[in-house]
């Protein structure tokens, strides 16, 4: 018996372009990595007890490393496509006894599911739930098998089967698995398979998303929810319908307020930045989303992925600064943003901050993301929820000096100068 294991080696970007759908390109080519490591442990396992075991062969798009057993036999994948390759790596492994094939999606499988009994049969195939094949076994090289069989489809695996009929082999089936392609499929096969090296990463990754990832799933109009350390929900942070849509009343109310150029802190999709550019007021979006400032461009807006910490342009220029949304919560400690941004705002410029309603509320700790669609959970995000009476005390303390508290459809906002004197205003009710 040879085993043939089909791999690409696990490189960000270009395995599991699938599962970015919920991890990043990293998390997902160290989840292919892990993959691969139970699929040559099983067929190790496997090698170990069949008799006899001519070779174990590793047919790599790509180069080793130090995940690979040193039983295994390297040889290059050759070949334009899928079915070229597999036929390819059949030719390059035979020595005489028959020939099992798997690929590296499969991290389930198990040493006994590598041993098949082929009396009376030419060839085995083991099918995927979604309409694939794991595993496929031949006696000797033969390209036909694999001519004008499309892979990658959800009939690939029938069809595979309705080929090797039609060249008279006789063929046995071994039980269907289910291929990880998608993060659906990572969380079905980490939860019944617990032990494999795939399924601890899966489970260390589902709590470790950055939070700037999921923030990204939200805004493509994926579910996400905020939590609190006591575990309760956090109202207002996953908003996205209000910030995917175009300014409101509301919105368009604080807008009449800025005098230019205005920078928006936190910018999200970019509706704010839009809507002051429609305005004809120039105005830059800040945030460290890249989906974020994309979706602003998009709109033809301008937009910069940088946290507010860092060095922005126009420094100590710009005539408003806002931080709409809840975005004094940023970082978790207002105070410090307030003072932030009052190095950001030119003397006598303005900061627009949007605050809780609830003007007694002042919390600050860290929050984290989950989507529940995927399953995962963020790192926890430092985060404030503040009402009037603390950004009030905190604003004081950044020198900025309150001008006017005003409440509109439910929201609260707060602007500030950063010198002169000033009485302050209540309007709005």
């Amino acid at each position: 018996m040879t085993y043939i294991v089909i791999a690409k080696e696990p490189v960000p970007g270009r395995v599991k372009t699938r599962l970015q759908t919920g991890f990043t390109p990293a998390e997902a080519a160290a989840l292919a990595r892990a993959a691969l490591t139970d699929t040559l442990q099983a067929v190790r396992a496997a090698a170990a007890t069949e008799q006899p075991v001519r070779r174990t062969v590793l047919a790599l798009d790509g180069r080793a490393g130090p995940w690979l057993p040193p039983e295994f036999e390297v040889v290059p994948q050759r070949g334009e496509g899928l079915a070229e390759r597999l036929a390819a790596a059949f030719e390059d492994a035979y020595e005489g006894e028959p020939m099992l094939l798997v690929g590296m999606d499969t991290p389930q499988l198990t040493s006994e599911l590598l041993k098949p009994d082929w009396t009376g049969y030419d060839a085995v195939l083991g099918l995927t739930d979604d309409g694939g094949y794991w595993t496929i076994g031949l006696r000797h090289p033969d390209r036909r098998v694999f001519d004008r069989v499309p892979m990658s489809t959800d009939h690939t695996g029938a069809d595979q089967l309705d080929q090797l009929v039609a060249l008279g082999y006789n063929v046995r089936l071994l039980p269907t698995l289910r291929d990880v392609d998608t993060p659906a499929d990572a969380m079905a096969v980490a939860t019944t398979y617990p032990g494999l090296r795939m399924s601890r990463l899966h489970r260390r990754l589902q709590r470790s998303a950055h939070p700037a990832m999921l923030f990204e799933r939200a805004l493509g109009g994926e579910p996400v929810v905020a939590f609190g350390s006591d575990g309760r929900a956090v109202p207002g942070l996953a908003e996205v319908d209000r910030w995917n849509a175009p300014a409101d009343a509301v919105d368009r109310l604080a807008l009449s307020r800025c005098e230019g150029p205005v920078l928006d802190i936190g910018c999200g999709p970019g509706r704010i930045v839009t809507a002051l550019a429609e305005r004809g007021i120039p105005a830059l979006g800040v945030d460290v989303s890249a989906q974020a400032v994309l979706l602003t461009t998009r709109q033809g807006a301008p937009a910069l992925r940088r946290p507010v910490q860092e060095p922005l342009p126009g420094e100590g220029r710009w005539g408003t600064v806002l931080l709409m949304d809840g975005n004094i919560g940023i970082g978790g400690a207002p105070g410090e943003l307030l003072r932030r941004c009052a190095e950001l705002v030119r003397p006598e410029g303005l900061v627009l901050v949007e605050v809780d309603p609830d003007d007694s509320l002042d919390e600050s700790g860290p929050i984290v993301l989950h989507s529940p669609g995927t399953g995962r959970r963020s790192t926890p995000l430092p985060w404030a929820r503040v009402g009037s009476l603390a950004v009030l005390r905190h604003a004081l303390a950044a020198d900025l000096l309150a001008t006017e508290d005003w409440r509109a459809d439910g929201r609260a906002f707060l602007t500030f100068r950063r010198c002169g004197s000033h009485r302050v205003a209540r309007v709005g009710g």
